[in-house]
């Protein structure tokens, strides 16, 4: 496929190739777009501090995320219906991931079954070492979603991803506009339809993604729930308030993901960049109080275009960074080879700016690699 220099290279060519029901849907957020703006713009608020004279021909990007051994801090976040952006879908992502040695997230509303997921990585190693975790809206038929985890702890995948921030689905005008509606060839592969996941007007309606009857009644003590019903590692995906990290880390949950949805839930809630800082102190300070207490890893997404941009996520604390909107314009662009080549133009301007702000490892990156302008 053709070689792209950048990440914007590559979205421009996805989005003109996109038809408006698929390009709205991917790349628009909530009412004004603002928190959307904010979490690219916000990156440029954070400048990079280069020190010199330093060794730097051996540069890693090799780092672990709840004990596994990963190649790189960039991960692969959830997206929903990957089948509006190749007909390879879910497979192609999911292909990519294993021939980078990365993370994926998959959606529960992937085109693509859990289990056709698993099974079209055969040579990956032993299940413990599965490259997979599988995202969670929780259905307000609690069943639904029981069988759902059971079925991926038997798959091998490794951890749950819970998404807090979805009680009510965001306002996308665009898609309202549009009158967004899920292809009559694709489908939600991990539901059948006797479970009622989508009716004939929810596959017509901005209802068909995000959760249209996920529970709105969840709270903090639905985690001893999960516990209840599978063994998989729990992450929080949505955490944007020190409150609620300190109230994950008294519930001991595996990780959090510092999310705002990709800008597609609450509009003018601040970027997760200029938040990231607020959750990682307030982690900090529990762990601090709690010295024989575990605390949660914290990773974060939203608006990462650069691998400078992975450098200040990392500066701020982040143990790793999710993807979502890039992964989803390689897979147009070029299938499972598109998705690769996202994470390796990711990947080599992170090595690049690595070198240049003079450390060899993630785990040198800190708060010295950066200056920070105020943000809020």
């Amino acid at each position: 496929m053709r070689v792209y220099a950048c990440i914007d290279d590559i979205e421009k060519v996805a989005r003109s190739r996109l038809d408006a029901n698929a390009e709205n849907y991917y790349s628009s957020g909530a009412v004004d777009e603002t928190t959307l703006a904010l979490n690219r713009s916000d990156y440029g608020r954070i400048l990079l501090r280069p020190r010199v004279l330093r060794n730097v021909t051996s540069v890693t990007t090799s780092t672990t995320i709840l004990g596994r051994q990963v190649a790189s801090p960039i991960a692969i976040a959830p997206a929903a219906m990957q089948g509006l952006a190749h007909s390879d879908g879910e497979l192609g992502t999911a292909k990519a991931a294993k021939n980078t040695a990365s993370l994926m997230i998959l959606s529960t509303y992937s085109n693509t079954s859990l289990e056709d997921v698993i099974s079209a990585t055969p040579d990956l190693p032993q299940a413990s070492e599965s490259p997979f975790w599988l995202q969670l809206y929780v259905h307000q038929d609690r069943c639904i979603s029981e069988g759902l985890l059971k079925r991926a702890e038997k798959a091998g995948y490794q951890a749950l991803v819970l998404t807090v921030d979805a009680p009510v689905l965001g306002r996308r005008l665009k898609d309202l506009r549009n009158k967004f509606s899920m292809p009559p060839h694709l489908k939600l592969a991990n539901f059948d339809a006797s479970q009622g996941v989508m009716t004939a007007s929810e596959r017509n309606s901005t209802g068909a993604t995000s959760g249209a009857k996920a529970d709105a009644s969840l709270t903090w003590k639905d985690i001893d729930w999960l516990r209840s019903v599978t063994s998989m590692k729990i992450v929080l995906k949505g955490i944007m308030t020190h409150e609620d990290a300190l109230l994950a880390c008294q519930w001991k949950v595996d990780a959090i993901i510092v999310s705002n949805h990709g800008g597609r839930q609450l509009d003018t809630c601040p970027s997760t960049i200029s938040i990231l800082p607020e959750i990682t102190a307030a982690v900090k300070s529990y762990s601090h109080a709690h010295p024989t207490l575990p605390v949660p890893e914290v990773y974060m997404d939203g608006g990462i275009r650069r691998g400078t941009d992975v450098v200040k996520a990392l500066a701020l604390g982040a143990r790793a960074v999710f993807i979502g909107r890039p992964m989803l314009w390689g897979l147009v662009v070029g299938g499972h080879e598109g998705v690769e080549q996202v994470l390796q133009i990711l990947n080599d301007e992170l090595r690049n700016a690595m070198a240049l702000v003079g450390v060899q490892s993630v785990d040198e990156i800190g708060e010295g690699c950066i200056i920070r302008k105020s943000l809020l």
